[in-house]
């Protein structure tokens, strides 16, 4: 199957100030494109043309670096910008189930946003945070380098993600420069908390079983 962009759900200005523009047109037409683009090149005329992302993450170790590369940067950027809205809201609603969760995982969401922050701004180099479910239903925070993600039979530590944060130089460094801890405050203000919401309640489902 061809993997094909999609449209973000807003527009590139729609999270200004806390992410500009210019950085998300960028972001998306240039970088997350080119993921799209080189994973259908690399799958091209291959075994792995007819299977889903989540099956070539089942067995990325046996995939060749471009396929392991692409096809992480398709997948965790079209969580990205799910992840985020610019009708946010600063925490969750305690009515929400992901609200509940954090609390029994972490003891508060400051506890929580102060690990998921550590998580961010100590991956060396390029990478990803992210908040996942591991296999019973319990949130943990990790941080994978470059495109690899929770799902991927290589990762560390396996599990559903249900938030992501792309900490590579390119996601802030027109507008934060080298501040990349200004740049995971801010992040906060655009979180989707519905659709993390979504997304734990499917983990729960086993929609996204790994």
């Amino acid at each position: 199957m061809a993997f094909k962009l999609a449209d973000l759900p807003y527009a590139y200005d729609a999270l200004t100030p806390y992410i500009d523009a210019r950085t998300m047109e960028i972001h998306h037409t240039k970088h997350h494109a080119a993921y799209t683009n080189n994973l259908n090149a690399a799958i091209d005329g291959t075994e792995w043309a007819d299977m889903s992302i989540l099956d070539i993450f089942k067995n990325v170790s046996k995939a060749s670096p471009a396929i392991r590369n692409n096809g992480g940067g398709f997948y965790n950027h079209n969580l990205f910008w799910e992840n985020m809205t610019p009708n946010a809201m600063t925490t969750p609603s305690e009515q929400m189930n992901i609200h509940k969760a954090i609390m029994r995982d972490f003891g508060s969401f400051e506890n929580f946003k102060k690990e998921f922050s550590a998580a961010a701004a100590t991956r060396f180099g390029s990478g990803w945070a992210w908040l996942c479910v591991d296999n019973s239903d319990k949130l943990f925070i990790t941080s994978t380098p470059n495109q690899d993600n929770p799902l991927m039979d290589i990762a560390e530590k396996k599990g559903t993600p249900v938030l992501a944060l792309d900490v590579w130089e390119h996601a802030y460094y027109l507008h934060y420069q080298n501040r990349r801890p200004d740049y995971i405050e801010a992040f906060f203000n655009v979180i989707n908390w519905h659709e993390v919401t979504k997304r734990y309640n499917d983990a729960n489902e086993g929609a996204s079983n790994f």
